[in-house]
């Protein structure tokens, strides 16, 4: 019989010449469990999707509960599903008017593509202005307003009219002009290696875009859910998109996007024609009810209230001789290191230390830290020193290089 390792090789399409080809068994908490029992320190949580730990057992009740009820029943916005509307009120709560009316979907780049269709309907114009170095997913029109050309160039012609500024440069905003359709952001920049926004930028942006009628879209598929110190990083900064993006977090778990405006923004796409925006399974009743759980696990166990604390814990602990930097808000943070050849040579040797690490597309000096948000002082603590006996072992190997 082949082994996993080989069946993988032989069927998966891959994403990289390189996969980290880590076999993990099961998941709880902060930890990953291989076939031989070895554990490993999650500090990436499936790059911010698992906020609320592996198999929380809340989620995973009710996943159970709501499997036993019934599963895929109709395309999205037919029937009425309880899991769906109990989560979208539930969101609508949580967010500032008029953000009120969810649309469900299966991922953050169909979550993203929603988003720019809605924009270019309600405004009947053409051009989108990204930021370079953003990523705001793969598929086709989501990768076309992607700020880094190594990853767009090999599949154009892309969609047109995208523009692309620069992050924190509020002189780059003067080509948002009477043509723009929509304006995407990240209010943080996860990829680029958590650029944080300065000098009220997001709000001369805001400014911006009401000035010339484009719609704003903030995505925040990474930042959402309590991963920057607060629910949503619209609040940290004083800021209200017209338009909403999540995902990641979002399903607990399980794949899950929305894209969020007003009620009559989000109308335009139930007419002229109808069907402007379907997906078959957007909204599936048991991620759904996954998400919820792992919302209310959020709020019901303050972790919102106990990223900052976490996050300068980590930034307390984590002092070498490697680390030139720590930037981030809450528990979204980059380990800026000396050179791109310690990050490389720390990500790849770090399960050897039990640990989970990952690098940043756009940034190839920092390596990610984003743990669960359940993570205690305690396993702070653990984690940060053995992030420690990695980068000593890191200096050493690599200044033989």
């Amino acid at each position: 019989m082949l082994s996993n390792r080989r069946l993988f090789l032989d069927f998966l399409g891959k994403t990289s010449e390189m996969p980290m080809l880590l076999e993990i068994e099961k998941a709880s908490g902060i930890y990953l469990y291989a076939p031989d029992g070895k554990r490993y320190i999650d500090l990436i949580s499936g790059v911010s999707v698992s906020n609320t730990g592996h198999c929380n057992p809340e989620v995973v009740d009710a996943v159970k509960e709501q499997a036993d009820k019934y599963m895929h029943l109709m395309v999205y916005g037919e029937f009425i599903q309880s899991p769906q509307v109990k989560y979208a009120a539930k969101l609508a709560s949580l967010l500032p008017e008029p953000l009120e009316c969810c649309y469900f979907v299966n991922s953050g780049s169909e979550a993203v593509e929603g988003s720019i269709k809605l924009a270019k309907k309600l405004t009947r114009k053409s051009k989108i202005i990204s930021f370079r170095n953003s990523y705001h997913g793969s598929t086709l029109g989501a990768l076309s307003v992607q700020g880094n050309e190594k990853f767009r160039n090999p599949f154009r012609p892309l969609v047109p009219d995208i523009y692309i500024a620069d992050f924190n440069n509020a002189e780059s905003l003067e080509i948002i002009d009477d043509h723009t359709a929509c304006v995407i952001v990240e209010p943080i920049q996860g990829e680029a290696g958590i650029i944080v926004p300065v000098n009220d930028f997001l709000k001369k942006l805001r400014q911006k875009c009401d000035e010339s009628g484009a719609l704003l879209i903030f995505d925040e598929i990474q930042t959402g859910f309590g991963r920057t110190g607060t629910m949503f990083a619209l609040e940290r900064y004083g800021v209200v998109p017209d338009i909403l993006v999540l995902a990641k977090a979002l399903g607990g778990g399980m794949p899950l996007g929305a894209f969020i405006s007003s009620r009559e923004n989000m109308s335009s796409l139930a007419s002229d024609p109808a069907l402007s925006h379907i997906t078959t399974f957007g909204g599936h009743p048991v991620c759904c009810a996954a998400g919820l759980a792992s919302l209310d696990v959020i709020i019901g166990q303050k972790l919102v209230g106990s990223c900052a604390f976490k996050s300068d814990l980590f930034r307390k602990l984590l002092v070498h001789p490697l680390i030139t930097e720590i930037r981030g808000e809450g528990l979204m943070l980059a380990v800026q290191l000396a050179s791109p050849r310690h990050v490389s040579y720390a990500v790849a040797n770090a399960p050897s230390f039990g640990l989970i690490l990952d690098y940043f597309l756009f940034c190839d000096s920092a390596f990610r830290i984003a743990p669960p948000l359940i993570i205690s002082g305690e396993e702070i603590s653990i984690a940060c020193r053995q992030i420690l006996d990695l980068l000593d072992d890191t200096m050493a190997n690599t200044r033989k290089e």
